[in-house]
């Protein structure tokens, strides 16, 4: 991976730590100059540790990379500004963007709270579009760039408890395939991964039941350090005609998702009514009918 990404510069959200740590320090091991953006919060969203980038960034430098530390929030618009400035300051340039940041406020639907459901849209989808947005115009203007935001097979496939989280990470997916089909003229490219991998993110994942325990046993297995190359081959100009698409890592595998696309159709010439979908749509589409699955039950064995 050693050289890849000499001479480009990447910002990398929510990377004083987890995921995005070690993305940051991959991307920096490939030549990439990286800004690391992070608030120094909890999981939840409350300040823990303010010098979380600059710890960050401090042990890049140590390994012989180049990067320099943002304590704005995503979520601001503001800050996002100044993030993507950071970078200009810092390196005179920007060239990839990896939207990661997020917090959770995991809550069952009927009890989540409006605060809950903002906190997290805000971050998560609003905060990939406002760093997103804020280095468009620079994409734009040199005729390059690649986008990889964080989604999650929470929101790709389901999860209990997380409409929020859901909610943001589905809107992501959305998000990176509008960018990939405006900005494609610029040759800028945008692409998600949804990644397996033991960190804050994910070990708040109860462990009531003994499958439950089973499947984090196995999470802790996938060390976020597994994600890292992805991300550096889609910021490369190897992934040059790699755009609008949705991977996920998961230890050593590689999946690319399946984006919505019609599976069955049935046609009446004299138009529906009520009645007659009630009479042929069950039998017809009930094959093919999605069913609610959590990523556990679709990802179900052991990972490679």
């Amino acid at each position: 991976m050693a050289g890849m990404l000499e001479g480009k510069v990447a910002i990398v959200t929510g990377a004083g730590q987890g995921v995005g740590r070690a993305i940051a320090e991959g991307l920096a091991k490939a030549g990439a100059s990286v800004v690391i953006n992070d608030v120094g919060v909890t999981l939840t969203g409350e300040t823990e540790n303010a010098a979380a980038a600059e710890e960050a960034a401090a042990a890049i430098k140590a390994a012989g990379g180049q990067a320099a530390a943002n304590r704005d929030s995503v979520a601001d618009w503001a800050g996002a500004q100044r993030i993507v400035q950071t970078a200009l300051d810092n390196f005179g340039r920007i060239d990839i963007v990896v939207n990661n940041a997020g917090i959770l406020r995991d809550t069952i639907f009927h009890r989540m709270e409006p605060d809950e459901w903002r906190a997290v849209i805000d971050v998560h989808l609003h905060g990939s579009f406002n760093v997103s947005r804020a280095a468009a115009a620079h994409f734009r203007q040199q005729q390059s760039g690649s986008y990889i935001h964080m989604t999650s097979t929470a929101g790709l496939i389901g999860n209990f408890g997380q409409a929020n989280y859901m909610a943001a990470k589905l809107g992501i997916v959305g998000l990176s395939r509008a960018i990939a089909m405006d900005m494609q003229r610029f040759n800028v490219r945008s692409n998600c991964i949804a990644p397996f991998a033991w960190s804050r993110m994910v070990s708040s994942i109860p462990t009531e039941t003994e499958s439950d325990k089973i499947r984090v046993a196995k999470l802790k297995q996938m060390t976020p350090e597994k994600i890292a190359p992805m991300v550096a081959f889609l910021a490369s100009d190897a992934a040059k005609d790699v755009s609008g698409q949705v991977f996920a890592v998961r230890n050593n595998e590689v999946f690319l998702m399946s984006q919505p696309r019609p599976v069955r159709s049935l046609h009446r010439g004299d138009g529906w009514t009520p009645e007659a979908l009630a009479e042929q749509l069950p039998g017809a589409f009930g094959p093919s009918l999605t069913p609610l699955e959590r990523s556990a039950d679709v990802f179900s064995w052991d990972p490679v």
